[in-house]
């Protein structure tokens, strides 16, 4: 592969750009432009390197693109195409379908999409920049509309608490406060999306209380104790358009107080009503709204939220791209398929700082769009298993969460509820199927608690036998930056607490957590402990010898969909036990094997050290159990310095 610039990539799709007419030699021109090698790109003409359903109209290759040409509606073809068990099994980066007058494209990573005259393709050429290893540092387009719904409940919360001076003050007054927005929350996703009637929620609200808002917070509770009965002649006629929801979200406890309304206060909350919730992304929206309540957070809005494609860095590698193989492998065997099946239903995974959830909710779709892949391959060779598969078998049961705000335990949870409700969504597309999400049965294993002192394994036990998978992105604070009771924290679990990060609690628990068992675990992490006195220090401690690095990205800059994305540099990291496994780094895009992966996140076993005027002939060899800090260069085994 050609390693080009944006310069250079620019230069390259330009010509395809502004033509009278385009055929069938359109795709494998614009793989080229982007650095495709010649040699892959002349075997998918030819046929020998092309997997697709339909040689004749399609070219296919994996992880990098399914195209199709048509003669029909392209929005129809790639709404179909785009959740297709080949492209789900062949880990189809890019989407693309053209009637040689229109493109239409979808990034199967990020889930933007693209939709233009396919002669105006060299002004979109950024669309692509994957392909020549250069990711996107934002992930979704409707990510604004998740800002703007934060925002304006931001007033809400605002008003409520100006209007309810002496909440805070009370015992539950916080808890009360974070219960009754999730609850909103849920309200107006459920009216947007079939859970409840279209607009049921607003329109109440509008049509049963007066426009001072003296009476919202009677009206509101009743609502409230209406979704939380059901025996539907126990509901007021008013009322009985609410359906029973339970699953602890709408119990009714004396600590769960509405708060009083103002005028405004009701204006802005029907406001809020009136904004189109379905599309709501739960993976960034929880940590927005996190935000909203939380003092001092406000002006931060989302800037530590992790986004999608760094949430897939951890992912990808620690399960998903091995999961997607035996989709690949067992593609025409039931007996495969049905075994897959079997091990993703089983899965555990867990979150040890799991903030609002998003990784776990990530975690759940994919396996959810993979489940929806392997049944669509089983009806396709047997029909007869449509009347075998009426649900969904992957469970929110097993996604577990420990988190220290209880304000982010209680948005994690519904947002795990929201992703099932647009997963059964997809599955009803799919398959003409409708999964109900309420009543909710599953309440989740996401826990409050502080992850440095709690047991992990009280919080989602591992067998040592059953496949699980932690993974997250831990609180970072460097050594200087820590407050007295995080060191206390971080002393719990070393001794050289010191001069760690903070995150290296989670490292190390988290090693101890796997080691000797079939769980594996990848972290995001700031770059920082892959470098200088911190790598001698922390590493023996991790990996002692039964562990090691599966894989690694190494330095890559933070990057979301927030306004002002933290400035941070970052790396993921995948541990497991000592295993015959391929290993894996990834840079600037691209995956390369490695034989064994060092602290340093480089491809080579030994590490030496030294000082600068030595030769490296007279440095002593020293594995990762011994490795001392003497204050000199550690040098790599291939001669890379690193002071």
């Amino acid at each position: 592969m050609v390693k080009l610039n944006l310069k250079a990539v620019e230069e390259r799709v330009a010509p395809l750009g502004g033509r009278e007419s385009y055929d069938g030699e359109f795709i494998f021109s614009l793989l080229l432009a982007y650095g495709k090698p010649q040699g892959n790109v002349t075997r998918l003409r030819n046929g020998s390197l092309n997997v697709a359903h339909d040689p004749s109209t399609e070219v296919a290759q994996k992880n990098v693109v399914y195209f199709k040409e048509t003669t029909g509606d392209p929005l129809a073809v790639i709404d179909e195409l785009k959740t297709s068990p080949l492209v789900v099994r062949y880990n189809t980066r890019f989407v693309i379908v053209t009637d040689y007058t229109e493109l239409l494209a979808i990034d199967t990573k990020t889930g933007e999409n693209l939709m233009i005259p396919i002669r105006d393709i060299n002004q979109h050429f950024t669309f692509f920049l994957p392909w020549a290893g250069m990711e996107k540092a934002q992930y979704v387009a409707e990510a604004h509309a998740d800002v703007k719904a934060a925002e304006r409940m931001g007033k809400l919360f605002d008003e409520l608490l100006a209007a309810n001076p002496g909440m805070l003050d009370m015992a539950h007054g916080r808890h009360a406060l974070n219960v009754f927005f999730t609850r909103l929350l849920f309200c107006f996703f459920a009216e947007d999306t079939g859970i409840f009637e279209e607009g049921a929620f607003t329109n109440a609200v509008g049509s049963h209380t007066q426009a001072d808002g003296s009476d919202v917070a009677e009206f509101l509770t009743e609502v409230f104790r209406a979704l939380d009965t059901e025996d539907a002649g126990k509901k007021p006629v008013h009322l009985a358009q609410f359906p029973y929801v339970n699953g602890r979200l709408f119990t009714m406890a004396p600590e769960h107080v509405v708060p009083q309304f103002t005028k405004k206060a009701r204006h802005l909350l029907i406001e809020s009503g009136t904004l189109i919730w379905r599309d709501i992304n739960p993976d960034i929206f929880g940590s927005m709204f996190q935000a909203i309540v939380t003092p001092g957070k406000r002006s931060n809005l989302g800037q530590h939220y992790t986004s999608v494609p760094n949430i897939l860095k951890t992912i990808e590698p620690l399960f998903l791209d091995d999961l997607k193989e035996q989709l690949d492998a067992g593609f025409d065997s039931v007996k495969k398929l049905e075994a897959l099946l079997e091990r993703i239903s089983a899965i555990k995974v867990f979150d040890p700082a799991c903030g609002s959830g998003n990784f776990l909710i990530i975690a759940y779709k994919e396996l959810r769009r993979l489940e929806h892949a392997i049944l669509e391959r089983l009806f396709e060779i047997d029909p007869k298993h449509q009347m075998l598969y009426a649900e969904s078998k992957i469970n929110i049961e097993h996604f577990y969460g420990l988190e220290i705000d209880d304000f982010a335990v209680e948005v994690a949870i519904l947002s795990l509820w929201i992703a099932k409700h647009q997963m059964n969504s997809e599955f009803k597309e799919k398959f003409n199927l409708s999964i109900p999400l309420i009543p909710l049965k599953e309440t989740g294993q996401i826990q409050t608690g502080n992850a440095i002192t709690e047991n992990w394994e009280d919080v989602c036990p591992n067998d040592r036998v059953t496949e699980g998978y932690v993974l997250g992105n831990p609180p970072y604070l460097g050594s200087r930056n820590q407050s007295a009771e995080q060191k206390k924290d971080l002393a719990t679990v070393t001794d050289k607490y010191k001069s760690l990060d903070y995150v290296s609690a989670w490292l190390i628990k988290g090693a101890d957590y796997i080691r000797g068992t079939a769980a594996k675990l990848a972290f995001v992490t700031t770059n920082s402990i892959t470098q200088g006195e911190q790598v001698g220090i922390l590493w023996p401690q991790v990996l002692g010898t039964e562990l090691e690095i599966g894989y690694a990205y190494t330095s890559f800059r933070w990057s979301n969909h927030a306004r002002n994305a933290a400035g941070v540099t970052c790396v993921v990291m995948g541990l497991r036990n000592v295993s015959s496994e391929p290993k894996y780094i990834f840079s600037d895009g691209i995956r390369l094997d490695a034989n064994r992966i060092n602290p340093y996140l480089a491809d080579g076993s030994d590490i030496w050290i030294g000082r600068r005027s030595s030769p490296l002939s007279a440095m002593p060899r020293l594995g990762f159990g011994s490795m001392p800090n003497d204050g000199g260069n550690l040098i790599l085994s291939e001669g890379l310095l690193k002071v």
